[in-house]
């Protein structure tokens, strides 16, 4: 019931936690950004909304 030790399947394993943690990284400073810029841009339309119904 031992198993063997196999370096090709430790790297492989390496190789998929290493992509997906840097997937989970670019994922969420995307998100923070699209975020943001939403939040811009919804703010610029109140300022001129507010700009407009105060003339």
């Amino acid at each position: 019931m031992l198993q063997k030790f196999d370096p090709n399947k430790i790297n492989i394993k390496l190789v998929i936690i290493i992509a997906s943690a840097v997937a989970a990284v670019v994922a969420a400073v995307t998100a923070f950004f699209i975020i943001k810029e939403k939040k811009k841009k919804d703010d610029e339309q109140l300022e001129e909304y507010l700009d407009y119904s105060i003339q």
